[in-house]
C-alpha cells in the first residue's frame, strides 16, 4: 500500500506519515519546496523513512505527472495556507492555492488514478456564524474568512467529483486540534511558548486579542486515526471531526498560567490583535464519526494543554 502525504510539513502531516507507517504503508510527502521544514519528520525519528518529493501542486501538468506515475492508494491533501489572520492579509493567494490545489488533485485522480481513494482537509471555519450549536454535517456553511470561503469551494468540490465521477472522495470537517507539533504562530502554541518564556524571565507578558471567544479544541494525533479510517470506508463521505464541546481561550490561558505557576496578571489583552468577524462560539457534533467510523475521542482540553507543554518544555524548548 502507498499513501501520498501533501502538506507533510505540518503537525497532521507528521503524525499521519507516522500512523500509516506503523500500519505497514509506504509514504510519500509532497513539499512546496526544498526548504521546507522538515522538524515533524524529524521530532518523530521518521524523517529516513518517508520519500520526501518537491512539487508545485498548483501545476496541474506536474499533478498529473505524479499520479500517472504513482497511482497510490491513498492521497491525504492536508496542503493549504491555513491560518485564518493570514487569509485576511492574503486572500488572493489563500483562495488561489487552496482551491486551486485541490482541484488539479481531484482532477488527476478522475483522470489518471481513478482507485485512489482521497482524504481531503476541510475546516470547521466553513460554518462561521450559525444559528444553532453543536454544528453537525447538515449545518449550513457560512464562511467569514477569506481562508474559510476557499475551504468550502474545496469542500464542494470534493462532493460535485464524488457525485459526478464516483470517485472515492472525503472531507474530513476538523476542528481546532493541537499538538507540540503546532506551527509557531497559532494560538495555544504562541501562549505555551511565552509563558514558559515568562517563567524563564525572558518575557514579560503575554498579549492576546479577543480571548473571550470559544472554540472546540482537540488533541491532533487522535484525531490521525479519524483520517485514516474514513479513507478505508467503503463509501466514501463527509465527516466533522471534533471533541464535541468548546472552551474559550480565556480559559486555556488561566489554566495553563495556573498550571506552570505564573501569575494571570501577566496576560495583557492588545485591541489590535482583534480579528475582524470574529465567530463567537463553535462546537460540532461527533456522534456520526464514533458511530460509523468507530473513532472513539474523550480528551478534556484541559488534559490536552498540560500534555503539549510538558512535551515542548521537555523535548523542544530552549532558554
Amino acid at each position: 500500500m502507498r499513501a501520498i502525504i501533501t502538506g507533510i510539513s505540518g503537525q497532521d502531516g507528521a503524525y499521519l506519515a507516522q500512523s500509516l507507517l506503523k500500519k505497514g504503508v509506504s509514504v510519500i510527502g509532497l513539499v512546496r519546496n526544498s526548504s521546507s521544514s522538515l522538524f515533524g519528520l524529524q521530532y518523530l525519528g521518521i524523517d529516513r523513512e518517508v520519500e520526501i518529493k518537491e512539487i508545485d501542486l498548483g501545476n496541474d501538468q506536474n499533478v498529473n505527472s505524479l499520479f500517472t506515475e504513482l497511482k497510490p492508494d491513498y492521497v491525504f491533501n492536508l496542503a493549504a495556507q491555513s491560518s485564518v489572520a493570514e487569509s485576511f492579509r492574503n486572500p488572493h493567494s489563500t483562495i488561489l492555492f487552496n482551491l486551486h490545489s485541490t482541484l488539479n488533485i481531484l482532477s488527476a485522480i478522475r483522470t489518471y488514478s481513478p482507485n485512489t481513494h482521497l482524504y481531503q482537509a476541510t475546516s470547521s471555519e466553513m460554518y462561521g456564524s450559525v444559528k444553532s450549536l453543536p454544528i453537525s454535517e447538515n449545518t449550513l456553511l457560512n464562511p467569514q474568512s477569506p481562508y474559510a470561503v476557499s475551504k468550502s469551494a474545496c469542500h464542494h468540490l470534493v462532493k460535485n467529483y464524488r457525485s459526478s465521477y464516483d470517485i472515492h472522495a472525503s472531507s474530513g470537517i476538523l476542528f481546532n486540534h493541537e499538538s507540540v507539533l503546532r506551527r509557531k504562530n497559532f494560538f495555544i502554541m504562541k501562549i505555551i511558548r511565552t509563558a514558559l518564556d515568562i517563567q524563564r524571565g525572558k518575557q514579560e507578558f503575554l498579549e492576546v486579542g479577543n480571548i473571550e471567544i470559544k472554540r472546540d479544541f482537540g488533541y491532533a494525533p487522535a484525531y490521525i486515526e479519524a483520517m485514516i479510517k474514513m479513507v478505508q470506508m467503503d463509501d466514501p463521505e463527509d465527516y466533522i471531526i471534533c471533541s464535541g464541546k468548546s472552551v474559550s481561550l480565556k480559559d486555556i490561558a488561566y489554566h495553563l498560567f495556573d498550571f506552570l505557576g505564573i501569575d494571570r496578571d501577566r496576560i495583557r489583552i492588545n485591541s489590535s490583535l482583534f480579528r475582524p468577524s470574529e465567530i463567537s462560539d463553535i462546537y460540532g457534533d461527533n456522534s456520526r464519526a464514533k458511530s460509523q467510523l468507530g473513532w472513539e475521542y474523550n480528551m478534556d482540553f484541559t488534559e490536552v494543554i498540560e500534555k503539549i507543554a510538558i512535551e515542548y518544555k521537555e523535548n523542544i524548548y530552549h532558554d
